[in-house]
């Protein structure tokens, strides 16, 4: 069992590789294009600017990543270091190999904790599902088999914090208190647009204000920096409906955001992960098959909250999300005391599904 940290391309697409070759034979799992993959692992990506990361693989069994990340220590005041991208065989000497491997690299930097399972960041995926293993992984959520938190708690990981998703089906009609204080928003000047593709980075620089000052006071929060939305907004651009891409503005300033996403992971299931000349037909396709939305982004900032700025938003959405015909949305994901988001998904008629865990260790 040699562990080997990547330093070549070709050991880059062998860890790449070496996820979808282990989920080959499950039906449920959306295997992430390679392409897209290589750029997350680039230069390119702003993350590494300000964090250190080495990805390590054994052969065939299993990979990780060590992570970290100075702007977390900054912010929380933590000495505490991160695993990501973790996937193994059902061997708990397998994972050992790769969660000692990380576990060396965060105390050689003077770290005292390691925690897990963060891509890069609270920002991105994050956590190992422990709950809803009968449904499919919507688009950027998290999907594994059940024995990794066996492996978990083999190796002496606690619960740091759980993370929820919600499932809802669209209903005819938005509940009553939604559409009264969303007109109660519309009479009080507050208004709702769809995002401006022509100026699509703008406008999510606007989110990332929005997100920024609506999130900071949520566990593990880490501000999202200019050159990672950036980032962000070429990964997300090609996947983005207007109509659900929706900002809330109060007298021309920025007052919350709601982004729902179709779920190209049905798209990626029916590739196989494999986008190509061959694949490209199947793709488009599909891709006018999605019923299945994912509430990815959404934030008030908190001194327009109490205001209606979510039912407006909500009220606007749903117009499109019935106009375009899905038959789901999935609310994903929530912190488990994150008790008014919580609610808002209950509200909405979720359902909880899915639950995920975040795992931390102390680095004695």
């Amino acid at each position: 069992m040699e562990l080997i940290e990547v330093r070549t391309g070709r050991q880059l697409d062998e860890f790449i590789r070496l996820a979808p070759a282990l989920y080959s034979a499950d039906p449920l799992y959306a295997p992430q294009l390679h392409s897209d993959m290589k750029k997350e692992f680039s230069p390119e990506n702003p993350f590494f600017e300000h964090a250190e990361v080495k990805f390590f693989f054994i052969k065939g069994k299993g990979r990780v990543a060590s992570i970290i990340n100075r702007l977390h220590i900054e912010r929380h005041g933590e000495r505490a270091g991160f695993f990501g991208f973790f996937e193994c065989v059902n061997d708990p000497p397998v994972a050992k190999a790769l969660l000692n491997g990380v576990s060396d690299e965060l105390r050689r930097a003077g770290l005292l904790i390691m925690r897990g399972p963060m891509n890069f960041s609270t920002n991105e995926d994050c956590g190992f599902l422990i709950e809803g293993f009968n449904e499919p992984p919507m688009l950027m959520t998290p999907y594994n088999p059940p024995y990794y938190n066996d492996l978990m708690t083999l190796y002496g990981m606690e619960k740091a914090k759980d993370l929820h998703a919600f499932i809802a089906d669209i209903a005819e009609e938005l509940p009553d208190k939604i559409v009264r204080v969303a007109g109660l928003a519309r009479k009080n000047g507050i208004t709702v647009r769809p995002v401006d593709m022509k100026n699509f980075r703008r406008d999510m620089q606007t989110f990332r204000e929005i997100y920024n000052s609506s999130w900071e006071d949520n566990w593990g929060f880490l501000p999202l920096t200019g050159g990672e939305v950036d980032f962000l907004s070429k990964r997300l651009r090609p996947v983005v409906v207007p109509e659900l891409a929706l900002i809330a503005e109060v007298g021309g300033e920025p007052a919350g955001f709601l982004g729902l996403l179709p779920d190209f992971n049905f798209v990626l299931r029916k590739i196989k992960g494999l986008l190509n000349p061959f694949t490209i037909p199947k793709a488009v396709y599909y891709s006018r098959k999605i019923r299945d939305l994912r509430l990815l982004l959404f934030g008030i900032k908190k001194e327009f909250r109490a205001k209606g700025v979510d039912a407006l938003l909500f009220s606007e959405g749903f117009r499109a999300i019935k106009k375009r015909g899905f038959k789901r949305v999935e609310f994903s994901w929530i912190l488990e005391d994150n008790m008014p988001v919580l609610r808002l998904a209950r509200m909405c008629g979720g359902r909880p599904y899915k639950r995920y865990r975040i795992y931390e260790k102390p680095l004695g």
